[in-house]
């Protein structure tokens, strides 16, 4: 009987602990990454109509360099808060960037077409990026081939209409299961939130988002925080 109570109280410290460790998490207390402000001194965030009103007067005063904002998803869906954002960091001298969720259940001209249609062409934006990954997405896992071309022409049509190579915005287990060593060529934001993308990871990133539920000033709720590989510099040539 005492062994019975001994493991219910170990049980019940064990469930309080991963409780706060939750907790701990989710109000950004804690996190097991934080990159070096003196080699990775550029900044960033990625933002869309979950943020609520944001207040970007605030977060340009908490050394934010540069913002992804979510443009569109899929083959009609819009965000209501995307030509705010886009216009209110724009004034404050934000670097801005127009991301778009790519589903696996429209074509990718039909999704390039979707984005074409509300992102502005501003030579002095940063370049568009294909949000690739499969949380969020549709239960529909078509086979890679098929997927492949869809991405493909999604890029294509992208890169002509704003001059620009698109960014792929990927997680390692989009990769595994459907770029394998495809679109290469590309420049990735990779998402690692436990570690550094390490020296064997193959591809080319250029941006890393290291924090998915952040704190920021002028943000209501969790924010996803990055940072650019590279300096001022290299953020002005994108």
């Amino acid at each position: 009987m005492k062994a019975i109570q001994k493991i219910t109280l170990l049980l019940s410290i064990l469930v309080v602990a991963v409780s706060s460790l939750y907790t701990a998490f989710d109000k950004g207390i804690i996190w097991f990454v934080y990159p070096s402000e003196s080699k990775y001194p550029i900044r960033g965030i990625d933002v869309s109509n979950h943020q609520g009103d944001i207040n970007w007067k605030k977060v340009s005063e908490n050394k934010i360099n540069f913002a992804y904002i979510k443009a569109t998803e899929g083959g009609d869906w819009k965000d209501k808060a995307f030509l705010r954002n886009w216009k209110e960091a724009n004034q404050l001298g934000i670097r801005v960037g127009a991301y778009h969720f790519f589903t696996l259940c429209r074509s990718g001209k039909e999704q390039a077409a979707n984005f074409i249609s509300l992102v502005p062409k501003d030579p002095e934006s940063l370049p568009p990026v294909a949000d690739l990954e499969f949380v969020g997405n549709c239960k529909e896992r078509p086979p890679i081939q098929d997927v492949k071309k869809e991405i493909q022409d999604f890029l294509i049509a992208l890169e002509n209409h704003y001059g620009k190579k698109p960014i792929l915005y990927l997680t390692y287990e989009f990769i595994d299961q459907y770029l394998e060593d495809d679109f290469s060529e590309y420049p990735v934001w990779i998402r690692d939130i436990f570690g550094h993308p390490s020296s064997s990871f193959k591809r080319n990133w250029i941006i890393w988002q290291y924090h998915s539920r952040a704190r920021l000033e002028g943000i209501e709720g969790p924010v996803d925080l990055n940072v650019l590989r590279g300096t001022e510099e290299t953020l002005k040539n994108l």
